[in-house]
């Protein structure tokens, strides 16, 4: 029988495709066109055949057109070869196989990427032939042929470095026990891309570190030692990132030879070559954020502060130079304008805080040695402050125009170390402050945006010295300083004082109340003036102001500065506008501190919201009909900005829910597919159970098994804060609905008890939430809960004594009165962590309460008699104790 042909391509077949793939890299072509056509081509089931012909045996065709074949195979293989026909299949990895050690070394690298995407979808035993095919590529000594294997292993070990370390049926060893030996025998290859491909192999195994690398771990490192000062920079960077690596993640590897790498890595610190610099930068973090015994660092701490300072000052090529020079008549490019993004509204949670102290978000050496200065100094402390002071002092003291790169650099250090010296330079805060104020006035822009950022940093510590010495006339001047950069003409510098001035309005609060005229003055100037960027830190300025004075907001004089401009920006943006998601922000802040104040506004604003939801329901089922594509983040604004009105408005705002359809809207964003939408959804349930429970009824089974839906151990996983916040809702309803909550109590329960018994990991949110919705279930149905507490008691009161005094921790402890009430005998033997729970209490402000707890205390006082009560509190700490007299006992 005849060995069955090989695929041969046809003269005008290849032309045809040739052309094709010349237009396609040709930069003024009709790319859709040659796109569709692209896709017509890619019916014929021998298409891919040509493109591998093209890539591997494509000569006299220019280079460019056979690395766009092989790109274009590389992308339908992920597709589509699963379901190609065998001899295809097989076609293609026999015609890769002998280019990997092409002479070309753009079409070796692409050849390398193919293979790498292919043996991601057929493995190792799929494709044994690469392997014999690799091995004696790396055994030729033919420069070509080892560099092409290299590079192949190399973008496997990158993409799916276990699939090398595992046993393979016709293969004598793991694919990684044969390179591993050969791999570190490349780091004395005197080819530097050599070296290079093979350190950069194996740093792909520190994470799941194999047993070859374990057993080879003396010859790596004694490798890496020999490469360290390498004349290759991509080498010397390799070895940086590998000591890095080894620090997060195998320490007690590093630790015998710990001070000839901390030495090797200072040294690299101040290498020529900045990203050599850049990557042995971030060892010192590394260093700090395992915990390792600080002290192997101290010895080194007077060479590296100065290494540190000096990489801080700005490169010449930094882009933020170039950025400095733009003043606020530049319009913004698109590339200024990050994605944002709107955290939905979590109900009981603490708000992290967003580090976005820098405008220009390109990791760098000047950042990152910043970085490294600040988690220094909160190691170290005020010990570092002996070796960095004088060097900030003379940087500080260098007035000249030339020298204004150092004085910056002064700045940014002092502000680096604002939280973890504070102890040493909180005696000379008033001096440090009263230096940086007449900074705020520089003549160079990036100095007066570094000086906002630092002050910023100090805000929590100049608010505490308000009552100090001249420490108010300080507080003064920063707070007109911060506004009259504001207004400044440079963009950078506009971003970095509206940024600080929000900070410090966090920490100032009712400090700010006498001085809002002038505030909202300067906020609405700003706002006539910024651009697209600048105006979403603005938002967000006045957004943190309605937050820290609250109520204080709401008089006319102050509602006429800062409304009218605000609505009419209101009405001037379309509903596809994504520069509504700031002002929807915005607008939810404002309207929970002016309270029944915004009641005057709230109507538009409500009406919006719903139309907002309605839209973007409709787009994404029908775009076309919608007039633009689905964005859901519209949906959540919305949703929190009704949240932020049910809250300022409370039954002010039953009117507007009435004659609206927002029930049917929210049942449906309740059940949406999307974690965020779910989570705004419920938390505005549960603020409309607050205020207008009425408006909710016609649907009310349906919210509850909705909410109950999303507790099941499952949906916990999967996104804790719609947990969190569906657990809230449910007890929100609970007290306004009594017992029709009843259907859901059991499912409910069922679902709370696994979250307070292993409470490990989940937020502390989640668990407090837990505790009080039980609790407000055990007071509304305290017969349907009372047989059942014997399992979760213990848990319960445990997850009770974490809570703080407040009218929630109130409703929990009226339903665990009321279910021990209704069964007291089925909680004595859980009574030592009742009474812990209910000593948890600074002070029980309702009386009933009090009444309460005293009686239960007292009827168990009694039941146990007095020997059984005395072995109850010998079992308890005696402080709590102590606190449970004040109950009568």
């Amino acid at each position: 029988m005849a060995a069955p042909a090989l695929w041969q391509p046809q003269e005008q077949g290849l032309r045809e495709i040739c052309t094709l793939l010349e237009a396609h890299i040709s930069p003024n072509s009709d790319q859709a066109r040659i796109w569709q056509q692209l896709q017509h081509y890619s019916q014929f089931p021998d298409f891919n055949n040509y493109l591998v012909f093209l890539l591997a045996r494509g000569e006299g065709k220019s280079i460019e057109v056979r690395q766009a074949a092989g790109l274009l195979l590389k992308n339908n293989l992920r597709a589509t070869f699963s379901s190609m026909p065998v001899p295809s299949q097989q076609y293609i990895k026999s015609e890769l196989l002998p280019c990997i050690g092409a002479t070309n070394r753009a079409i070796r690298s692409t050849v390398g990427t193919v293979i790498s995407v292919l043996f991601q979808i057929v493995r190792v035993a799929g494709w044994i032939e690469l392997f014999q095919a690799l091995h004696k590529c790396l055994d030729s000594n033919d420069l070509d042929h080892m560099e092409g294997a290299m590079d192949a292993i190399y973008k496997i070990c990158e993409d799916v470095p276990e699939e090398l370390d595992i046993d393979v049926a016709g293969l004598p060893e793991r694919p990684i026990n044969v390179f591993m030996p050969r791999i570190l025998q490349f780091f004395q290859s005197p080819h530097a891309s050599l070296r290079k491909l093979a350190l950069g192999c194996i740093n792909q195994y520190i994470v799941v570190m194999p047993s070859a690398l374990y057993m080879s771990m003396d010859q790596y490192l004694q490798g890496l030692f020999n490469l360290a000062k390498d004349p290759s920079a991509d080498v010397r960077k390799l070895v940086c990132s590998a000591w890095v690596q080894l620090i997060e993640v195998r320490p007690s590897i590093l630790e015998p030879h710990l001070k000839n790498v901390t030495e090797l890595i200072l040294q690299a610190n101040k290498d020529s070559d900045d990203e050599v610099a850049l990557e042995a930068c971030e060892f010192w973090s590394a260093y700090c954020d395992v915990s390792m015994p600080p002290e192997g660092l101290r010895e080194f701490l007077p060479r590296l502060i100065p290494t540190l300072l000096s990489n801080m000052v700005y490169a010449d090529d930094d882009e933020s130079l170039a950025d400095a020079e733009e003043d606020e008549s530049f319009p913004d490019r698109d590339q200024d304008l990050k994605p944002r993004f709107h955290a939905s509204r979590l109900h009981g949670s603490e708000t992290g805080e967003e580090d976005d102290d820098d405008a220009v978000n390109v990791w760098n050496l000047r950042k990152c040695s910043a970085a490294g200065l600040d988690v220094l100094s909160n190691v170290f402390g005020d010990n570092i402050l002996p070796t960095l002071m004088p060097l900030i002092e003379q940087n500080l003291a260098r007035t000249d125009d030339d020298s204004w790169k150092e004085r910056e650099t002064a700045v940014l250090s002092l502000g680096a170390i604002a939280e973890g010296c504070i102890a040493g330079l909180y005696p000379h805060l008033p001096q440090i402050v009263a230096f940086l104020i007449p900074l705020l006035d520089d003549k160079f822009p990036l100095i007066r945006s570094i000086t906002c950022w630092t002050l910023s940093r100090y805000s929590k510590f100049i608010v505490q010295s308000l009552d100090h010495p001249n420490g108010r006339e300080q507080f003064d001047k920063i707070l007109m300083g911060l506004l009259r950069r504001i207004l400044d003409t440079n963009k950078r510098v506009q971003e970095a004082a509206c940024s600080a001035f929000a900070t410090l309005e966090e920490e100032a609060a009712e400090e700010l109340v006498p001085h809002l005229e002038v505030i909202l003055q300067h906020l609405m100037c700003a706002y006539g003036k910024y651009q697209k960027r600048n105006l979403r830190i603005l938002y967000d300025a006045l957004g943190t102001l309605a937050d820290a004075v609250g109520a204080e907001l709401n008089q006319a004089k102050y509602l006429d500065i800062f409304m009218p401009p605000l609505i009419t920006k209101w009405q001037q943006l379309q509903n596809s506008d994504k520069d509504l998601f700031p002002l929807l922000e915005c607008f939810t802040s404002i309207a929970q501190a002016l309270g029944p104040g915004f009641a005057q506004f709230a109507e538009p604003v409500f009406q919006r919201c719903i139309n907002l939801i309605q839209s973007q329901q409709l787009a994404k089922i029908d775009p076309t009909a919608a007039g633009s594509l689905y964005d859901r983040e519209f949906i959540v604004c919305s949703l929190d900005l009704l949240s932020g009105l049910a809250e300022g408005l409370g039954a002010g705002i039953e009117s507007l829910v009435a004659q609206s359809n927002l029930r049917d809207l929210l049942l449906q964003c309740c059940m949406d597919e999307a974690a965020d939408v779910r989570q705004s959804a419920l938390a505005l349930l549960g603020d409309l159970s607050r205020v207008c429970p009425i408006h909710l009824h016609p649907r009310l089974q349906e919210f509850l098994t909705v909410a109950a839906k999303q507790l099941s151990p499952q949906s916990v996983k999967d996104a804790v804060s719609v947990a969190n916040n569906a657990c809230w809702a449910i007890g929100e309803l609970a007290i306004k609905i009594g017992k029709e909550i009843e259907p859901v109590v059991i499912n409910v329960v069922s679902c709370l008890v696994p979250i307070l018994k292993s409470p490990e990991g989940l937020n502390k949110s989640l668990i407090e939430n837990s505790a009080i919705t039980l609790g407000r279930l055990s007071w509304v149905c305290p017969d349907i809960m009372a047989p059942h507490m014997d399992h979760f008691m213990q848990a319960w009161c445990s997850a009770l004594c974490m809570i703080r005094d407040d009218f929630e921790k109130e409703d929990a402890f009226h339903g665990l009165c009321a279910m021990v009430a209704a069964n007291p005998s089925g909680a004595v033997g859980s009574l030592a962590y009742i009474c812990q729970a209910c000593a948890s209490w600074t002070e029980i402000k309702s009386e009933g309460l009090h009444s309460e707890v005293c009686q239960i205390m007292n009827g168990y006082k009694q039941l146990l008699g007095n020997s059984g009560w005395e072995q109850c509190m010998a079992t308890l700490e005696p402080a709590v104790v102590q606190r449970l007299a004040r109950y009568g006992v």
